[in-house]
């Protein structure tokens, strides 16, 4: 006989109830959680974030920084937490943004700022979905209208239009304010889509999701539209920066570049850097972001040159950079005061939020890429990434 596990309809999310689920834990595989217990908010925060609540995974945050950073909405100086359990990854990035630092800063930009959901029609035959894109651009008004009434801060920017078969993909692009949107979007979306529905009688049916949004996986897509926030972060070190702080040239960091690249280009990769995925989850983790995101936001395209002078140019374009200022997991207790630290939690700061992740990112290669050249990579993870 299937034992459930303990719930309570009418107060489920208190401190009782995560002790009783603990203790059934113990029941059924005797397992001890002692420490999964020890957590300093109230249960009932955890409404709407997670489900069986019975205690926390406690994360080591470890603190980088100060990275300059000359963005629109993060200007100055900051420091940045980043939950990890991997040895060497909060000194490797805290060694970039010194050098970002002491080269005079980072230029960050967020160029695109929307979120997706991408429905499919499905029609009788080809010509019917054709004729259907052209009803979509002669009633678009009337379906952000209809979206639109769902939400306060999202809105429908455009539908893009992809064709196959007897079907039409369809592209909802909305913006969505200070929130990632992933749930937003879905139902201003699925309004639209009824709408749609109740006003053209040629389409059999939709599917509220075609998955050409790729939620919580990259595409070639997002690289090109754009998923999340758009974030290009560039900066230019000094020839004698980089040799006295890094121990490497920037001739050579440029020709390893070159090298890499092809290798990324041989496996298929969706990144041509080197780890951007490290700082992004760490970040993410720290901020009470959707870790399943960086499967997306992991994605980037560096380029890097040399200038007239002999410094190193190196800029990361960031095209699925799903972050959030406000609600999700944004608003719980740590989560909230990681935030703070950066001056980034609570409306009209998640583009401040996503250029200080665009910095952190670069600063990450920076260290990486010089640290392989000059030979520091192994022996740095020797000395601090051992715990056995």
């Amino acid at each position: 006989m299937t034992v459930r596990i303990p719930r309570d309809k009418e107060n489920d999310y208190s401190v009782e109830m995560a002790k009783n689920r603990r203790e059934f834990v113990k029941e059924m595989t005797g397992s001890e959680l002692e420490h999964v217990g020890q957590y300093s908010f109230d249960p009932g925060m955890t409404a709407g974030n997670v489900e069986n609540f019975m205690g926390v995974a406690q994360v080591p945050i470890g603190l980088a920084g100060p990275v300059t950073i000359n963005g629109e909405h993060a200007k100055g100086d900051f420091y940045v937490p980043m939950a990890t359990t991997e040895g060497t990854l909060v000194a490797s990035y805290n060694r970039g943004m010194r050098l970002i630092s002491e080269s005079g800063g980072v230029t960050v930009s967020v160029v695109d700022d929307v979120m997706q959901r991408a429905p499919v029609f499905i029609f009788e035959n080809a010509r019917d979905a054709r004729e259907f894109g052209e009803w979509i651009d002669e009633n678009f008004e009337g379906i952000k209208a209809a979206a639109e009434t769902t939400t306060k801060s999202g809105k429908l920017r455009n539908i893009e239009k992809y064709a196959a078969a007897r079907m039409l993909y369809l592209r909802f692009n909305f913006t969505t304010g200070d929130a990632a949107g992933q749930n937003m979007v879905g139902k201003a979306t699925f309004v639209a889509c009824e709408w749609i529905k109740a006003n053209n009688k040629k389409m059999v049916r939709y599917v509220l999701s075609g998955s050409m949004d790729t939620d919580k996986k990259h595409s070639a897509i997002n690289t090109l539209h754009s998923r999340g926030k758009r974030v290009i972060a560039e900066v230019t070190v000094p020839a004698e920066k980089l040799k006295s702080l890094m121990g490497v040239t920037p001739e050579q960091m440029y020709r390893h570049r070159a090298i890499s690249q092809v290798g990324s280009f041989m496996a298929g990769a969706v990144n041509t850097g080197a780890h951007s995925a490290n700082g992004i989850t760490a970040v993410f983790m720290a901020t009470g972001q959707d870790c399943a995101n960086v499967a997306e936001s992991s994605a980037a395209v560096t380029y890097a040159d040399l200038t007239q002078d002999g410094d190193y140019y190196l800029s990361i374009t960031i095209p699925s950079l799903i972050c959030a200022s406000f609600g999700g997991g944004t608003g719980l207790a740590t989560q909230k005061e990681c935030l703070e630290v950066m001056g980034c939690h609570g409306n009209g700061k998640a583009r401040k939020l996503a250029e200080i992740i665009g910095a952190t990112v670069l600063a990450g290669e920076l260290s990486l890429s010089s640290a392989v050249l000059a030979g520091d990579w192994v022996t740095s993870h020797d000395a601090l990434g051992r715990n056995r």
